[in-house]
């Protein structure tokens, strides 16, 4: 356990709390998890840790999530699986690649893109509020494993805020699913690149064990409340949620790029 105060320790399970909901209903936790980390931890810390603890918190409430999801709503576990191991595959390439990239060349493209999809749904009011009234093609199957798969897991790798967010938006556009089940299926991808990324960071040694216990704790009961708000409140309430992060992830990577 690092040496933080109580108080501080209060402030980061609080942290994982609201991080646990806002990731389940439409994925965006660690724009609040990530950043209380990095400014919990005592000065000095290397930020791998701050990044393998957070991946130990959130792999806790994105499974619950997944749990409580599966439980309440209709999933295609296998689809989410096998685009949930190619997204798994797609992020290992991105973190060999931002190894030796900027990322501060492409997060101006990243804001473009996510106003793009902001302005889409603020204009689309329909969009993602009804469940698909025909089979899903494999064309758009194959599509959703590339892009929402390989694509998204690719970008977290190389860059990684708003992975969960940019999920949904691709799994409702390309599977035709409404957002609740678009949000029910990223969790589960979601658990596969976690998986993955912990493993890397566990293998480096860089994870507060006992930290990440207790915070996930919290980020647990937050996730299977935020899923279950989800599914009681419907793909209205999820489209409100989804709209407030993609502005927030804009927010966050303009001050990065520019302020910070």
């Amino acid at each position: 356990m690092p040496d933080i105060s109580l108080t501080m320790l209060l402030v980061l399970c609080a942290a994982a709390l609201a991080a646990g909901w806002i990731d389940a209903v439409v994925g965006g936790g660690g724009l609040l998890l990530l950043p209380a980390m990095l400014l919990g931890l005592p000065a000095g810390t290397s930020a791998a840790y701050a990044l393998g603890t957070n991946k130990a918190v959130g792999i806790v409430g994105t499974t619950g999530a997944a749990v409580t999801y599966a439980r309440k709503t209709p999933v295609d576990v296998r689809l989410a699986v096998r685009i949930g191991l190619a997204a798994l595959a797609g992020s290992t390439g991105g973190a060999f690649v931002a190894a030796g990239l900027s990322t501060d060349v492409l997060k101006p493209v990243v804001m473009v893109v996510l106003l793009a999809v902001g302005t889409f749904v603020i204009l689309r009011p329909a969009f993602g509020t009804a469940p698909p009234t025909t089979p899903v093609s494999a064309r758009r199957v194959l599509a959703a494993i590339g892009l929402a798969g390989l694509g998204i897991g690719f970008y977290d790798g190389l860059i990684g805020p708003g992975t969960g967010t940019f999920l949904v938006l691709a799994l409702t556009a390309l599977l035709h699913l409404d957002l609740v089940t678009a949000s029910a299926t990223a969790k589960i991808v979601n658990c596969c690149t976690n998986a993955g990324a912990l493993a890397t960071f566990a293998w480096k040694g860089t994870v507060f064990w006992e930290l990440a216990a207790l915070m996930a704790v919290f980020n647990l009961a937050g996730g299977m409340v935020g899923a279950r708000t989800a599914l009681k409140q419907g793909s209205g309430f999820v489209r409100a949620v989804l709209l407030t992060v993609v502005f927030a992830l804009v927010a966050n990577l303009a001050y990065q790029q520019w302020l910070a």
